[in-house]
């Protein structure tokens, strides 16, 4: 399944806007997150789970357990975002 991933405020400027991947039918919020962190070194830095992280699907506000529909689009953005 095909899924949009969005990046906001610090992890704009470190991985740019987003990007779009496959997964496999199933996969949660938290699987795309250790999928993204295993592509290259900047995503590892920049998605650490030692780095507090909000994720949204769909523009609402979710959990890492939260399984993705096909042509979900996933954000990820730090606790606290300036305007």
């Amino acid at each position: 399944m095909k899924v949009t991933v969005r990046y906001f405020a610090s992890l704009r400027e470190a991985l740019g806007s987003g990007e779009s991947l496959d997964l496999t039918a199933g996969a949660t919020v938290g699987e795309l997150r250790d999928k993204l962190m295993r592509s290259s070194d900047m995503h590892a830095q920049a998605l650490s789970r030692s780095r507090a992280l909000r994720c949204a699907l769909n523009q609402v506000l979710c959990e890492e357990a939260t399984p993705l529909p096909d042509a979900a689009e996933v954000a990820f953005f730090p606790p606290v975002t300036g305007g």
